[in-house]
């Protein structure tokens, strides 16, 4: 196991990953979220989102036949999710109410979709065809450290970049947002319609 671990490819399977995360790009929604009073726990975020990594690492497309859905459908689901979501940081309003629950948003929608996204569950799974098993378990792991380490500072964060900053950053990553949920949204729903027999 040792003798697979190769550093160039643990590099380029976390770049892909951060990349396609992005969890700097998210923290304008984590910060909105923080203001409507939303319960956040860096940990169990995380770990959740660690857990649907592996859990489609492994199983996969197996897994998604055991609930009846193919990758198209829980893609649109994830859409819906981001659209919300993007609504609420351009419009100030709430709308995914927080149930006063343990989990508050913690679950849904940081650890999916913002996290363990479809898109990044769909580029997880396509590294296996290049990469080491034991590589992109390790550059997976780097990844979750990283999302703990921004979603927990959010306050440094936050008193580092000001209110007006945040603000203006809040509105226009929820355009951007909205943007990659109706991109989304629409690639797969396209293959949804395509798959239904005439």
């Amino acid at each position: 196991m040792f003798k697979s671990i190769n550093f160039v490819e643990i590099f380029s399977s976390f770049i892909v990953m951060a990349a396609i995360i992005d969890i700097f790009g998210s923290i304008p929604i984590f910060m909105s979220m923080k203001e409507q009073h939303k319960t956040i726990k860096a940990g169990q975020a995380c770990l959740t989102a660690l857990g649907l990594f592996l859990a489609f690492f492994f199983a996969g497309d197996a897994l998604l036949k055991l609930f009846g859905i193919d990758a198209a459908s829980f893609a649109v689901a994830g859409s819906f999710v981001l659209f919300i979501l993007a609504v609420e940081m351009i419009l100030g309003r709430e709308i995914i109410k927080n149930d006063g629950g343990k989990s508050g948003a913690s679950i849904v929608p940081i650890a999916f979709p913002l996290i363990a996204g479809p898109g990044a569950l769909t580029a997880l799974l396509s590294l296996r065809a290049d990469y080491a098993v034991v590589n992109i378990i390790i550059a997976l792991l780097l990844n979750i450290l990283l999302d703990y380490i921004v979603i927990s500072q959010l306050d440094r964060i936050q008193k580092l970049l000001g209110e007006n900053l945040i603000f203006i950053l809040r509105k226009f990553f929820g355009v951007i947002l909205l943007a990659i949920a109706v991109n989304m949204f629409v690639n797969n729903i396209s293959a949804i319609i395509a798959s239904v027999p005439k």
